[in-house]
C-alpha cells in the first residue's frame, strides 16, 4: 500500500501569520520544525496502520521548507517546483492508494487561517462548477479522476469543516482553531503530532482504490482583487472574461483544469506590481 502526503504549510501547528510561511524569515525557521513535525507524525501513523510506502509531496511556497533530516527513515520527499500536478504531484503513476492533504487551509474570500487559493492575495474567490473551492476540492477533483481517495485532512477547524465537503469519509484534524485570518488557538506540537498519528492510523484503512472519476467537463472561475489581473489571465488560451475582475475557462478533465489553473496562477503573479498589486 502506497500513500501520498501532499504537504502544505498554511495549516500547519503553531502557524498564523505571513512570516511563518515565508521562506527566509526567522519565523519561517521556527516553523518549518513544528510542520515537518506535523508531516513526520502521518508518516508515523500511515506505517502504524500497515502502509508499505509512503511519499510526500512538498506543496508550500518554494516546496522546499520540510526538514528532511527529521523524517522517518522510511520515508521518501519529493521536493522542489515545476511539477506536473504541483500540490498532488505523483498521484498520476497509478500506485498510489490514498492520499492526505496534510497542513491544508480554507480558500480565498472564505474565513479561515491564512485563506487562499494557490496565490497568497490577488485571488478573491475561485469557483469549480458554481461550486467556491479551497486547494483541497480543487487537488480532490484532480485525484478523484486516477482513483485515488483523500483519506486524511490537517489544517485549522475550518479547514477541517471545508473538507466534510470534498472528502466525507477521510479522517480530520483539526491543529489549531480559527480566530482571524492572522490568529488562532493553538495547540502544542506534542499534541497536535499524536493527534495526527493516531487519525493517519486509522485513514491508513481508508486507502483503497476506486475507479477513476469522470464528470467532465469542469468549469473553473477565478475573481482577482484588480482588473488588470483578469486581463493579465486572458492571455492563457481559452480563458475569457466572465466579468470586470472574472475569467472562466472549461477543461475536458480536471488534469487539463489544475495545470490550466498553474498557468493562470503564474501569469496573474507576474503581473501584480508592488503595492499597487
Amino acid at each position: 500500500m502506497k500513500i501520498l502526503v501532499s504537504a502544505d504549510m498554511e495549516g500547519a501547528t503553531g502557524v498564523t501569520w505571513p512570516a511563518d510561511v515565508l521562506p527566509g524569515t526567522p519565523q519561517w525557521e521556527r516553523c518549518r520544525r513544528m510542520f515537518t513535525s506535523d508531516v513526520n507524525a502521518a508518516v508515523l501513523g500511515f506505517y502504524d496502520g500497515g502502509a508499505d510506502e509512503v511519499l510526500i509531496n512538498e506543496a508550500h511556497w518554494s516546496m522546499r521548507n520540510l526538514l528532511l533530516e527529521e523524517l522517518d527513515s522510511r520515508a521518501q520527499m519529493l521536493t522542489g517546483r515545476h511539477k506536473s500536478l504541483s500540490m498532488v504531484e505523483g498521484v498520476q503513476h497509478g500506485d498510489v492508494d490514498g492520499i492526505a492533504f496534510v497542513g491544508y487551509h480554507t480558500g480565498a474570500g472564505a474565513e479561515g487561517v491564512l485563506a487562499h487559493t494557490y496565490l497568497a492575495n490577488s485571488i478573491t474567490g475561485v469557483w469549480l462548477d458554481g461550486r467556491r473551492a479551497s486547494e483541497g476540492l480543487l487537488n480532490a477533483q484532480v485525484v478523484a479522476e486516477y482513483g485515488v481517495p483523500v483519506v486524511l485532512v490537517t489544517g485549522d477547524d475550518l479547514t477541517c469543516r471545508d473538507a466534510e465537503g470534498y472528502a466525507p469519509v477521510a479522517r480530520k484534524v483539526a491543529v489549531k482553531d480559527h480566530v482571524s485570518r492572522y490568529a488562532a488557538v493553538c495547540r502544542p506540537p506534542e499534541r497536535t503530532a499524536a493527534e495526527i498519528r493516531a487519525a493517519a492510523k486509522e485513514a491508513t484503512a481508508l486507502a483503497v482504490r476506486h475507479e477513476p472519476a469522470g464528470g467532465g467537463p469542469h468549469t473553473v472561475e477565478l475573481e482577482f482583487d484588480a482588473e488588470h489581473l483578469a486581463a493579465a489571465a486572458t492571455v492563457v488560451p481559452g480563458v475569457g472574461r466572465a466579468g470586470e475582475r472574472r475569467v472562466r475557462y472549461t477543461s475536458g478533465t480536471m488534469y487539463e483544469g489544475i495545470r490550466c489553473f498553474k498557468a493562470v496562477t503564474t501569469i496573474v503573479s507576474a503581473a501584480v506590481e508592488e503595492q499597487y498589486g
